[in-house]
């Protein structure tokens, strides 16, 4: 599949057909689906999700019905013109490469591979190039699609981590996940969250996801596909400089599924204020010696 466009972040509403069907809809170019396991998987108690300064903490612990009955909705979606990304956990390695093997026969666009959830067990894989590179290249060597690698703004160096998932041969890199936050009830006086450690995402952690892809995009040969607190298309303009050749959007659809055409159509009016011919002229401009 192309790198390209404005697509759904996983995690958000891609955990049904249904769901996933009114986000093409309302005009996203890929669907990322929530990450998925090789078993079905609870997640944690409540409450589970919180506000806090503007963005949103979760931590839902990776629920999810597992791979086998979630390919009954990758399914219901083989209709659809719409780029479905499967995002996909594991464990260990042994674990995602089984989850991998079964996610190719559903035939998705792509696999995303996420190995940076900040509050869950898979978090600290993408603090580790050596992890990393190793779970890439084991997906790699079993499947015969795109692998997109998602990174974690918590690690003490993206751009190493980024580099090891490029020579383990991901595709892509997606940056950034959410980062480890927490909110105390000043009158209960304990953690709101059930895990008390969240994930942060929603417009406060923009700016660090431009940083993050403007380092990364320097540094790599391999596509950066950036998302994290995209809300407006000045946004997606300031992401797409920093390097992003293509863009997810997640909790700004808790506003509205309207924001991929708002976006869309916002980025469209800019190129051609700016003489432009498309996104592809503007994608590091930031940091290139010509625009």
């Amino acid at each position: 599949m192309k790198i390209r466009g404005y697509w759904l972040a996983s995690g958000i509403l891609g955990v049904t057909a249904a769901t996933i069907e009114r986000v093409v809809e309302s005009g996203a170019d890929a669907v990322v689906t929530k990450s998925i396991g090789l078993h079905p998987r609870k997640g944690y108690s409540g409450p589970i999700l919180a506000t806090s300064h503007g963005g949103l903490l979760n931590a839902v612990g990776l629920a999810n019905p597992g791979i086998d009955a979630f390919g009954e909705e990758m399914e219901l979606l083989k209709s659809k013109r719409v780029p479905v990304i499967l995002s996909i956990f594991g464990n260990t390695i042994e674990e995602i490469v089984e989850v991998a093997r079964k996610s190719v026969q559903f035939k998705p666009a792509a696999i995303e591979l996420n190995l940076s959830c900040p509050h869950a067990e898979i978090g600290q894989i993408a603090h580790s190039p050596d992890l990393t590179r190793r779970y890439v290249s084991s997906v790699k060597e079993v499947v015969d699609c795109q692998v997109f690698a998602k990174l974690t703004p918590n690690a003490s160096d993206i751009v190493a981590v980024g580099k090891a998932a490029e020579d383990g041969g991901a595709d892509a890199v997606v940056a950034i996940n959410t980062l480890r936050g927490m909110k105390i009830d000043i009158h209960q006086i304990r953690p709101v969250l059930g895990n008390k450690i969240g994930g942060l995402s929603g417009h406060p952690v923009f700016p660090v996801a431009v940083r993050c892809v403007y380092d990364l995009s320097q540094s790599l040969t391999v596509p950066v596909i950036g998302v994290g607190g995209v809300t407006t298309w000045e946004d997606a303009i300031e992401m797409h400089l920093a390097g992003a050749d293509a863009i997810q959007i997640g909790t700004a659809v808790v506003e509205g599924l309207d924001v991929f055409s708002r976006v869309k159509e916002g980025v469209k009016d800019y190129l051609k204020e700016m003489g432009f011919r498309n996104v592809s002229e503007i994608v590091g401009a930031s940091w290139r010696s010509t625009p």
